[in-house]
């Protein structure tokens, strides 16, 4: 499989890294993250002591890096999993229902689906103010059209099967045909839309954290890190660089998996 799909593998061990350094990060982390040093402020990055640098308060920036690779793996997925769990439920209602449900449904999800998911969750977190629990409850609301939708359109062509129509008339109840009959045969689009969610989500809560909607300081993250480095780009690099590197392999490395995942799902793929 990983021969043939080499995209799961290399896709795999970015997000197994990623995972390592954030759950190791109190051991691999040389300082505190919050701790401030404004005698060794602005230090370039090379030095035993701040392998990569510090900034304008002195903190140690390869300790905040790996601190803040912790916020966007609880983000990313906890946010996929409130969005896969309500779009599966609606998803499921408006593609096996059908009729009057998925008009009303589909309606909501085309109003969500009117502002970039982005704006959506802003939005959100401006409503109910910035912490971490608010930042994933609006990342999961502003997802789920997504999942409802690519689940809807896999409810519709599994419930279109023979064996679908055949349960039903050896007098089977929706909810058993949903469950053995429905459900088994979507978790493989509900596997994949999930996997390239967390990459989207990962880069909004970049986003929202970069313009100070994120997890409030002194709590390190990948975007406050870059908000905070752009003014001193150009006589300080490596605070921008540090946190904006970690952030494109991570959700290259999510992006890599997913499509990794589908392929290998997908029969047309072989």
């Amino acid at each position: 499989m990983l021969r043939r799909h080499p995209s799961i593998a290399i896709g795999g061990v970015i997000v197994l890294v990623v995972f390592a350094a954030a759950l190791l990060a109190p051991w691999l982390s040389p300082h505190d993250p919050a701790a401030q040093n404004l005698v060794a402020r602005l230090r370039p990055p090379g030095t035993a002591e701040h392998l990569l640098g510090t900034d304008r308060y002195g903190r140690d920036v390869l300790s905040r890096v790996l601190y803040g690779a912790r916020v966007s793996l609880i983000v990313g997925p906890a946010s996929v999993l409130i969005a896969s769990i309500l779009g599966l439920t609606l998803g499921l209602a408006a593609g096996y229902v059908g009729r009057k449900t998925d008009m009303l449904i589909g309606r909501v999800f085309d109003v969500m689906l009117a502002f970039p998911s982005i704006l959506l969750a802003l939005a959100i977190v401006a409503a109910l103010g910035p912490s971490l629990g608010n930042m994933i409850l609006a990342i999961g609301l502003s997802m789920t059209p997504t999942f409802g939708r690519v689940i809807r359109s896999a409810v519709i062509g599994v419930r279109a099967r023979d064996y679908v129509a055949s349960a039903r008339a050896l007098g089977a109840g929706h909810l058993f045909t949903i469950a053995v009959h429905v459900l088994p045969n979507i978790l493989s689009a509900v596997l994949v839309v999930s996997t390239v969610a967390v990459a989207s989500a990962i880069l909004v809560e970049a986003t929202m954290s970069f313009l100070g909607l994120g997890v409030p300081p002194p709590t390190a993250t990948w975007g406050s890190m870059v908000a905070e480095g752009k003014g001193m780009f150009l006589t300080a690099p490596w605070i921008v660089i540090s946190a904006g590197l970690p952030i494109t392999v991570t959700v290259f490395g999510f992006s890599l998996l997913g499509d990794g995942i589908r392929d290998w799902l997908d029969p047309r793929s072989g």
